[in-house]
């Protein structure tokens, strides 16, 4: 009878923790705490993008290993699970291309990884975007490459030099 009663409190504490837990969700500091990933998570891929846009590879390298320990730290919301697997999996994705391009020096290869990074950022911008922010899917309508921009001006970080305004905003978030 003891075991019994024994039990019974550990699941009666472990329901009122999980209540507890599912409470501090929604409060401001979370809501607060999740912007804030999310501000970082964009910020750190526009700054990768604006490195292409100088042609600064090693400005490339360093943003690209912030937008990873910033995808790294954050966790999806309010997904079912099926939704839930494949924006874990296109995370992955993308964390796997943003270390190939923190492992290169080269420019031009960073580019080219950039431009399919690109596109799978797009597919879970939704996901990263902060509440205040609005992004753009801007395309270079010469070569099909994407990017995503916070500013509807249009500077190519695929062609800077030759065709640095070459482009236009096919998508708005």
């Amino acid at each position: 009878m003891k075991k019994i009663l024994v039990i019974a409190f550990i699941c009666l504490s472990a329901l009122g923790h999980a209540q507890l837990t599912s409470k501090e969700e929604v409060t401001p500091e979370l809501v607060a705490k999740r912007e804030t990933q999310k501000k970082e998570v964009t910020k750190n891929y526009l700054a990768l993008k604006n490195s292409l846009i100088i042609s600064d590879s090693l400005a490339v390298v360093k943003n690209a290993e912030a937008l990873k320990a910033s995808l790294n730290k954050f966790k999806f919301k309010k997904l079912s699970l099926e939704q839930m697997n494949e924006a874990t999996i296109k995370r992955k994705d993308i964390i796997d291309l943003v270390t190939q391009v923190a492992a290169t020096k080269n420019i031009n290869k960073q580019r080219k990884i950039v431009q399919e990074l690109s596109v799978k950022f797009w597919e879970l911008a939704p996901k990263f975007k902060a509440e205040d922010a609005t992004l753009y899917l801007q395309v270079c309508p010469m070569t099909g490459a994407v990017w995503t921009s916070d500013s509807k001006e249009i500077k190519n970080p695929y062609y800077p030099k030759n065709m640095l305004t070459c482009g236009e905003v096919k998508a708005t978030l």
